[in-house]
Formats: C-alpha cells, sequence, structure tokens
C-alpha cells in the first residue's frame, strides 16, 4: 500500500527581485518519506523553503504545489504552518522581549484552536514542554530567554528542534540544519528531529554535506542546480557527491 502524497510540487516557477531562481521544479513527498536536496551554492535551496512557506519577497510565476490536499500557494503563512508545515531556518532569528515560553504557547495553541482541538492551560503545556526540553538537552535557564536572543548556533538549532517536537508538523522542511552544529549537538538534534518521523510524517533536508545525512537515514537525495532537481538516487548519491562534488553532475544533465 502506497503512503498518500503530503507535497506535491508540479513545474513551479519563482524568484525574487525580478529574477527568476526556481525553474520548472517537481517534487513528491508522501508520507514517512525522508528527501534530501543538495547543490551548490547559489543553485536555489534556501529559495525553495522561501517560497513553499510564504516568506514575503517571493514572487511564484507558475506551477502548483499541493500540500495535504490543499493548495498551498492560497494560504497565508500563519495557515501553512497551522496546516503543518515547518522550516528550520539556517539562521534563526532573534525575537528581543519575546520571551520563548510565551512564543511556544501562543504557536501551540493557535495550531491546536486552527484544528478544532483544545487549547493547553498553563499546567499542562509546562509539562509537554519540560519533557520534550529534556530530551534536547535543554535547560530550565534557556526557557526563560528571549526568542533566540544570547544563544549559540547549536543551541537555537535545539530551541527550533523543540519547537518542531511541540508543533508535530506533517512537513519538517530543516534548511542547512546542521550549520553551526558541533558532533554532539549533531547527535542531539537529529534524534529530535528523527523521533518526529512516525510514518505519517516527512522530511525534506537541505544541506551541502553528507554528514547530517548520517544521522538522519534519507530514502531519496536529489541533486538541485539551476533551479531545478537534474538527478535523483538514493543515499549512496549522497556518497557520490561527496566525492566528486557537483560539476559532473551538472555537466551530464547539460549534455
Amino acid at each position: 500500500m502506497t503512503n498518500k502524497p503530503i507535497l506535491e510540487i508540479k513545474n513551479l516557477c519563482a524568484g525574487v527581485a525580478g529574477k527568476e531562481i526556481i525553474k520548472n521544479f517537481n517534487l513528491s513527498i508522501n508520507e514517512g518519506e525522508v528527501h534530501a536536496i543538495m547543490g551548490p551554492n547559489g543553485a536555489g535551496k534556501s529559495t525553495l523553503s522561501h517560497v513553499l512557506t510564504g516568506k514575503p519577497g517571493y514572487d511564484v510565476r507558475a506551477g502548483q504545489v499541493v500540500f495535504n490536499g490543499k493548495n498551498l500557494l492560497d494560504l497565508s503563512v500563519e495557515d501553512r504552518a497551522n496546516e503543518g508545515l515547518f522550516l528550520i531556518m539556517q539562521y534563526p532569528v532573534e525575537i528581543s522581549g519575546v520571551p520563548f515560553m510565551s512564543f511556544l504557547k501562543h504557536a501551540l495553541n493557535a495550531k491546536r484552536k486552527y484544528l478544532g482541538d483544545k487549547e493547553l492551560d498553563a499546567p499542562a503545556f509546562m509539562k509537554l514542554v519540560r519533557e520534550e526540553a529534556q530530551k534536547l538537552g535543554i535547560n530550565s535557564d534557556m526557557l526563560k530567554r528571549a526568542v533566540n536572543v544570547g544563544f549559540s548556533g547549536g543551541e537555537k538549532k535545539r530551541m527550533e528542534t523543540l519547537q518542531m517536537a511541540l508543533l508535530r508538523p506533517s512537513l519538517a522542511i530543516l534548511d542547512e540544519a546542521d550549520s553551526g552544529l558541533d558532533i554532539d549537538a549533531l547527535k542531539v538534534v537529529s534524534q529530535g528531529i528523527n523521533d518526529l518521523n512516525d510514518g505519517k510524517r516527512a522530511l525534506l533536508l537541505i544541506t551541502h554535506h553528507q554528514d547530517l545525512l548520517e544521522y538522519i537515514k534519507p530514502d531519496f537525495v536529489h541533486v538541485f542546480a539551476d533551479g531545478h532537481i537534474i538527478k535523483t538516487g538514493d543515499k549512496n548519491l549522497a556518497l557520490e557527491l561527496e566525492a566528486k562534488g557537483y560539476a559532473d553532475f551538472i555537466k551530464e544533465a547539460q549534455c
């Protein structure tokens, strides 16, 4: 029995500031699947994540994106998140003056309200946060800070992984989630990400390096260049890329 599709992208063309970056991009992701996108700098990988999550300033010129049966491009940023789309950013932003716990409680209850579920009261919320934070090695002092303020790169990624664990998205996009992580933090964050994959959810990993894929095993690896996928394979393709680089794959696609 084939798992149902979570994300279907067909002939997507998009860009920013009048420049087309995503060009006739096609990708289908089903329940339980882990996809990795690897490509050289400037190929459009982060642009793809921005377009899917609805970052302002990005212009979709053509194509279709269906997420859990709905037209993703018609949804607001908030509704995309509430429908189950989540992004771990390469460079998480700091939000001074906004307590992390208040931010997280508001986000979680907003999603529960959107889905018709009962909002969590303070005791239930705190219990849930503490359980998930402990798994990620996040102490109580970190939870008391403003959003990402004063955190190292690795700590920011742990906090984003905590957000993901609580919101439990159906599709998590990880834009270079290994950026800024030492080996110990990489193992912890990867385990938190793997814990999310229960066979009903899916992951889209955007990365330059094969290291992350040692901990989060992909079902499919896609080589991304010039705004679209030029080759797809299994996890062994990532090893080829690590050994050879992107140039040979790009030349082959141009022939």
